[in-house]
């Protein structure tokens, strides 16, 4: 046992050294997910796309149709770049890209409403760009209940009713909205928490390949085999003992700005998380590891199936499309990616506060992703032993 830890030791600070002597994989290793992490807390911090470019046409244009362009005009994701009365000019403006919807008032609104007969107001969305259509259709279709409510309300006034009668007739019940998990309706809060440890989780496939295949490249394979006095285990242990380590400083990193600088919700505690993330970088390693053997001795064909299984856990994760509506053989094979069962436990654990019964199965899954290299060693032992290095 204590020749094997010294030969752990041995193969560590080699590849300590390595590190030195190859500063563009620290790059990888360090600056790029920091990278990600900085990108995209940037790119959201907003939480939601506010004042998304709107043209309102006012073909009525009435003091009626005006105090509702007014209330209109306080929506928080709209943001009316272009008021006009021709709908030609506003459906150009969005042929052009310069507006993503248009709210429309068409003449003789305000005097149907008074003679008690329906108008109809229109709006119209460009779902060529599908977030920003999305959030612009709630907005414009909250608009068009309140246009309607605002039509019913000068109605009511101008036939000598009080306020309360009025609030009373056209809201007879109040509705109150209680999201859970993210009550803020934040975007970054599901996005970032689950894109940036994914992009992570790539890297750790990516670089896990590469380590052990540039072994063959470089044809030290044998001798590294051997100074781990050819048992498998101890190079895998060796070699990827600093990588774990680094990795794992990152995703913590990463988990103090997301839950103690940025306040995401947490409700299990950043120690949770930050134990939840060090079992996602073994399991990203063992990930890679098993790909390796899928191709021993072929790094390019490792790290190629690294880098498309590695892009295709995201679609599979559940964050974007749920897995649970998803055909049988995606729902099965989401259940190999690292990221869908983070993903669970995130959800469990940091928006929900459960307990880690309910995501248990997950936390199995991850240490089995880690472990399942183990029944294959054999494969990467006769690589050590027979392969050389193949293009």
């Amino acid at each position: 046992m204590l020749t094997a830890l010294k030969n752990i030791w041995q193969i560590t600070r080699r590849e300590l050294v390595a590190f030195g002597r190859r500063p563009i994989f620290l790059v990888i290793m360090f600056v790029a997910p920091l990278g990600f992490l900085w990108m995209f807390t940037s790119l959201m911090q907003a939480g939601l796309p506010t004042k998304l470019p709107a043209a309102l046409v006012d073909e009525d244009n009435t003091h009626v149709t005006r105090q509702l362009t007014r209330i209109l005009g306080t929506m928080e994701e709209t943001n009316f770049v272009m008021q006009t009365t021709s709908f030609t000019e506003a459906r150009q403006a969005m042929q052009r890209g310069e507006v993503y919807a248009i709210f429309r008032i068409p003449k003789g609104t305000t005097e149907a409403t008074l003679t008690q007969r329906q108008p109809v107001i229109s709006f119209y969305t460009n779902d060529t760009y599908y977030v920003a259509a999305s959030l612009l259709m709630k907005d414009m279709r909250k608009m068009g209940e309140m246009a309607g409510l605002a039509m019913t309300r000068a109605t009511m006034r101008a036939r000598g009713f009080r306020d309360d009668q009025i609030m009373g007739t056209l809201q007879p019940i109040v509705i109150e909205s209680h999201p859970i998990g993210n009550p803020h309706l934040n975007y970054s809060v599901v996005l970032s928490n689950l894109i940036v440890p994914g992009l992570l989780m790539l890297v750790i496939m990516l670089t896990t390949s590469y380590a052990l295949g540039i072994e063959w490249k470089r044809g030290s394979q044998r001798k590294l085999y051997n100074m781990a006095g050819q048992r498998v285990w101890v190079v895998i242990l060796g070699k990827f003992m600093p990588q774990t380590m680094l990795y794992t400083i990152i995703f913590w990193v990463i988990d103090l700005i997301f839950y103690s600088y940025l306040q995401f919700p947490c409700q299990c505690g950043i120690s949770r998380m930050m134990l939840w993330g060090f079992l996602a970088v073994l399991a990203s390693q063992g990930f890679g590891l098993l790909m390796f053997e899928a191709f021993p001795g072929q790094m390019r064909m490792a790290m190629s199936a690294c880098s498309l299984l590695g892009v295709m856990q995201f679609s599979l994760a559940g964050f974007s499309f749920p897995v649970s509506a998803m055909d049988a053989p995606f729902q099965w094979l989401s259940n190999i990616f690292p990221l869908h069962h983070y993903f669970l436990i995130y959800v469990n654990q940091a928006l929900n506060g459960y307990d880690i019964s309910y995501a248990w199965s997950s936390v199995v899954a991850l240490v089995a992703i880690y472990l399942a290299p183990q029944l294959f060693g054999y494969r990467l032992n006769d690589a050590f032993l027979n392969k050389e290095y193949q293009e």
